[in-house]
């Protein structure tokens, strides 16, 4: 069967040519933003300060990204710089992005007077919403594929349409759709998020970092599937505990994507991800132990910087109320006054 390949332009304007990788991440971003707005009008928050994040926040996430995979490919673009910028060619690394985005958050956060935590809470989903759409972009691009397989394990084993498994079809060769398995995980990961951010006991920054828990967790598994790591040689007990980690892939019958040798030992993404599973779980048990997680993502959210005309209508006490909260007793009536009060009524 002849190998059927999508197009990687969508359309060109003259000279210009406008890829389908850029127009899905962009969908994604776009995608991610929307729910980030509707959950963050429950709290009061302008769909302006989303908006305002992500035109900050994009262009951050895209240069982390592209340095973050640089960096680990330096050999490949020391001679020839000028590939460096050319990204539709895809090679940026999500971490990196997410890297970018942080700082880039960190700090327009704190400008706009909110709680790092707090908002980060609400992106959370949209974040992996994103994920899930822009892991098509690979598709598109036929990159960041697993190893090979079979034929009918996509077809018989998989069932999946005749356009993906054309489009895994490498010089002949059929591949794992490593991009679909990341981007099923990530659908599921952003249901459990939407179940978390209703339930009471969820404090602050609990739900961002279930997100890179649950997108750490999936990427490490995914990450052993592929033949395009990030690599580096490292010490062999390292090694070692990276396959023995991975086991249960190889329970289920799935082999390690092939990794040169001579290129590195380690996946990086791999490390990355056992590094923030970790990192995760410690920042949320320390938050609870210190009582730095008091506030819950229930709680109303506010700005130090916000005006008394943008406080929310909700978190408005009304005059009546207000008056009320000012005459009530908070400590138990005396005898005494119970006593004064009856013979006030005879």
């Amino acid at each position: 069967m002849a190998t059927l390949l999508l197009n990687p332009i969508a359309f060109s304007i003259g000279p210009l040519s406008v890829h389908w990788y850029g127009l899905i991440l962009g969908f994604g971003a776009l995608a991610g933003l929307m729910v980030a707005i509707r959950e963050g009008k429950r709290f009061g928050i302008p769909p302006e300060f989303f908006m305002d994040m992500m035109l900050l926040g994009v262009p951050s996430a895209i240069i982390g990204a592209r340095i973050y995979f640089v960096a680990f490919k330096w050999d490949d673009y020391k001679d020839h710089l000028i590939d460096i910028f050319k990204i539709w060619n895809g090679g940026i690394a999500i971490y990196g992005a997410l890297i970018g985005a942080i700082i880039c958050a960190f700090f327009y956060f704190r400008y706009k007077g909110y709680n790092f935590w707090r908002i980060a809470d609400i992106c959370a989903p949209g974040l992996l919403l994103g994920q899930m759409i822009g892991r098509w972009g690979n598709f598109v691009n036929q990159e960041a594929y697993g190893g090979p397989v079979p034929e009918s394990f996509l077809r018989e084993t998989l069932h999946l349409p005749n356009f993906i498994v054309d489009q895994m079809n490498v010089q002949g060769v059929y591949h794992h759709p490593t991009f679909l398995y990341e981007s099923l995980w990530s659908l599921v990961g952003i249901i459990i998020l939407l179940i978390l951010r209703r339930q009471k006991f969820l404090r602050s920054a609990e739900l961002f970092l279930s997100y890179f828990i649950w997108y750490s967790i999936g990427r490490f598994f995914i990450e052993g599937l592929r033949t395009d790591s990030l690599a580096y040689m490292g010490q062999d007990w390292m090694a070692s505990l990276m396959n023995a980690l991975w086991k249960p892939m190889e329970w289920l019958g799935f082999e390690h994507g092939a990794l040169d040798p001579t290129y590195g030992n380690v996946r990086i993404s791999q490390l990355v991800s056992i590094a923030i599973i970790i990192a995760a779980i410690v920042i949320i048990i320390v938050r609870r132990a210190t009582g730095r997680a008091e506030v819950r993502y229930l709680d109303p959210i506010y700005s130090t910087k916000a005006s008394p005309d943008n406080v929310p209508e909700s978190e408005v006490v009304p005059e009546e109320a207000s008056a009320e909260r000012e005459v009530t007793r908070t400590e138990p009536i005396s005898e005494q006054e119970t006593e004064e009060a009856e013979d006030k009524k005879e």
